[in-house]
């Protein structure tokens, strides 16, 4: 039996259904009960739990578990926090790291020896557009910004999940993610506090609009993306291999530049073959976001991890198809 902490996130609804199609036996925790009925549906047992209560561990089984999936935490882009006025240091730390030895002791306590969780891409942000990153990289992240504190609370997790692997003899693991694709509640997201439209968001309603799509800077400028689903099939394959085991770069192992997300969404989401978006560009406006490319090849190694929507039209093909069948919708809310 696996248990996953998280299960109301994005990420996490889908791991869930991955570990269902596998055939496993699965608990899931979340606070929302919209993903309760969800889960019930499935016939999956859904526990509220709060990541920073140590009671409400109480509540997970005490035998017979093989391994966590954590995928619970606080995100920069769900935070209407303004640094410039206020400050929520405290809360990553309680929720991020405090959050993860809660669950490590949970499983010391019980026998439990693996926990599968993630950590952020920004910690070694002073690589990007540099090389081709692998988990080698030494650290190298911002000391300013809505991303800080974040990428500490999150290094601090995954190195206390190192302590445990040592201390403890544990065989615990974290995902290093690029931006996550698929159906979810990512269409808007919090930078610095203010609320504002995802730029996929803004090139799927403009070509689903027949407006222009207008890209900032440099059009080849290339970045790693991975899809949701290939995702959760990474998080099932590494908790079933006995060689997974610290850090991995969990993506698709290729760039994809602004120009052909503009290509493929313009043609994808077209009203019809004749009406289609015309693609701008702005080359004066400067991107905020360097170009990064991380390896993958370790995960290919430890657990066999294959990305199966690499190629981005396939990944915006699927994207696309779920969100006309309108997959998820009661849960995020998504509107196309």
């Amino acid at each position: 039996m696996y248990i996953i902490v998280g299960a109301s996130s994005f990420i996490g609804v889908y791991t869930a259904d991955e570990f269902v199609k596998q055939g496993c036996e699965i608990i899931v925790t979340g606070r929302n009960n919209k993903f309760k009925e969800h889960y019930d549906k499935l016939g999956v047992k859904y526990v509220n739990l709060d990541l920073t209560n140590e009671a409400d561990f109480e509540q997970l089984p005490q035998h017979g578990v093989d391994g966590v999936i954590l995928l619970s935490g606080l995100l920069p882009a769900n935070v209407d926090v303004n640094l410039d006025v206020d400050e929520n240091a405290a809360d990553y730390f309680r929720i991020n790291t405090i959050g993860t030895i809660n669950v490590l002791e949970y499983c010391r306590k019980n026998g439990v020896k693996r926990v599968i969780s993630n950590c952020s891409y920004a910690d070694v942000r002073g690589a990007w557009g540099k090389k081709v990153i692998t988990e080698e990289e030494p650290r190298d992240f911002l000391y300013k910004g809505d991303h800080a504190v974040y990428v500490f609370s999150k290094n601090a997790a995954n190195d206390t999940m190192e302590y445990y692997n040592q201390q403890h003899g544990m065989k615990n693991a974290w995902f290093r993610f690029p931006p996550v694709y698929g159906v979810g509640p990512h269409d808007s997201l919090f930078i610095n506090g203010v609320l504002k439209k995802s730029g996929l968001k803004i090139f799927i309603d403009n070509a689903s609009e027949c407006k222009d799509i207008c890209i900032f800077g440099d059009p080849n400028l290339s970045r790693d993306v991975v899809y949701v689903k290939d995702v959760a099939h990474a998080f099932f394959l590494a908790i079933k291999s006995e060689n997974t085991y610290g850090l991995y770069n969990m993506t698709s192992g290729r760039g994809v530049t602004l120009q052909e997300q503009a290509e493929v969404i313009s043609e994808l989401w077209a009203p019809s073959p004749e009406k289609k978006s015309k693609i701008t560009y702005k080359p004066e406006v400067k991107n905020n976001t360097p170009s990064y490319l991380f390896s993958m090849e370790k995960a290919k190694r430890d657990f066999g991890f294959v990305p199966a929507y690499a190629d981005f039209r396939v990944m915006m093909t699927d994207y696309k198809n779920d969100l006309d069948a309108n997959r998820y919708q009661e849960l995020f809310h998504y509107v196309k």
